[in-house]
């Protein structure tokens, strides 16, 4: 996958983030792709997903596989 241009995505914290604001972000990427970020460091690292990769994570945390 290409780089995306990240500085120009548009990232979104959970609704579950507290008044701290210590959270991850997600941000879409093309073809269904995300990619994270810690939302306490902005300009540092970011991971990324294919849709694949993400799609098994969400359903691992919904069925509470890392509980």
């Amino acid at each position: 996958m290409d780089s995306p241009d990240l500085p120009h995505l548009e990232w979104r914290k959970s609704s579950y983030t507290g008044q701290t604001g210590n959270c991850v972000e997600v941000a879409n990427l093309p073809g269904g792709s995300r990619a994270i970020r810690d939302s306490k460091d902005p300009n540092g690292p970011t991971l990324s997903f294919t849709h694949t990769e993400w799609q098994s994570f969400t359903d691992n945390i919904k069925n509470g596989r890392f509980d």
